[in-house]
């Protein structure tokens, strides 16, 4: 998954397709295991663009969308934020919210 900025994300999420930004902090462990889903939904959804910040040096991220813990997936789709995901319960949970 390709590392973002915020810019990216905006110019990603003004799209007509899904656009989903993954934030984490390295040193979360439940973010680890969020990560390897992520990789796993990548691969099942080509079409849908992902991208990733690590929280640290991406404050204005955190910010802007009033982000209140990691792992954190937003989704949005034709501009607008659609879905803030802070529990990443399974693979198929995420595809579902994703497709």
């Amino acid at each position: 998954m390709e590392e973002w900025n915020l810019q990216q994300f905006e110019e990603a999420s003004k799209s007509p397709a899904t656009a989903a930004f993954y934030l984490y902090t390295p040193l979360c462990g439940t973010c680890q295991v969020a990560s390897r889903m992520m990789d796993v939904v990548e691969k099942l959804l080509p079409e849908v663009k992902l991208g990733k910040a690590d929280l640290n040096y991406h404050e204005e991220v955190a910010a802007k969308y009033v982000v209140e813990s990691v792992p954190c997936l937003l989704v949005a789709k034709e501009g607008r934020e659609v879905e803030k995901i802070y529990a990443f319960q399974s693979v198929p949970y995420l595809y579902e919210k994703l497709s």
